[in-house]
């Protein structure tokens, strides 16, 4: 099994479980032992999950201000959350492929193998979304199958993404590509680099 063959399925369960509810404030229930990639994988897409239906609800036209505010910060440290998985991904594949003997004319891909994966999570929230917009009954024809030509893309381009992952794992594990990760440098989340923080 590829790595894409096991992190897909636990991103449409983790879609699955939060439509069960349908709540932005419901608690994750993470059906995957604590530290293992599967549990990882499954938190990354909850807060992919929760954070697309937090950016429904912004674009609310009759949104209280006040509210639009407080959403507007729970986005943006949903987005820290969301590096902070990215990372705790890619420090997985840091520790089982540092063994690995890089071949002299290695090369670095152009983004790490856990941003490809948080492609792969947000893509597998387009294709449900698209496939709900396929399936309204109270849409017209003309509606559905627009949105069924976008969904037959989405498809392909999760064939695609899942494909090119895995080669970059491949190539990862037989030396051929080799990794290097850079932490995420918001400066606007330190106040220390913030000039609206630190003038004050």
């Amino acid at each position: 099994m590829t790595f894409t063959q096991c992190a897909y399925p636990i991103f449409e369960q983790s879609i699955v479980d939060y439509h069960v509810y349908d709540d932005v404030d419901h608690p994750i229930q993470n059906p995957y032992q604590e530290g293992s990639i599967e549990a990882y994988l499954y938190v990354k897409n909850w807060i992919d999950t929760v954070q697309w239906h937090l950016e429904d609800l912004i674009r609310d036209p009759q949104i209280d201000p006040v509210a639009a505010l407080a959403l507007k910060r729970r986005i943006d440290k949903s987005n820290q959350d969301r590096t902070d998985l990215v990372e705790m991904i890619d420090s997985y594949f840091l520790t089982i492929y540092k063994d690995v003997e890089v071949k002299e004319d290695a090369t670095i891909n152009t983004e790490s193998p856990a941003w490809a994966v948080d492609r792969l999570s947000i893509l597998a929230l387009k294709i449900y979304h698209m496939k709900e917009q396929v399936n309204r009954a109270d849409a017209s024809e003309e509606h559905r199958a627009t949105c069924q030509k976008k969904l037959d893309v989405l498809l392909e381009q999760q064939k695609d993404l899942s494909g090119a992952i895995d080669q970059l794992i491949a190539d990862i594990e037989a030396g051929r590509k080799y990794m290097k990760v850079y932490k995420q440098m918001k400066m606007y989340n330190d106040p220390s680099t913030n000039p609206v923080l630190y003038k004050k």
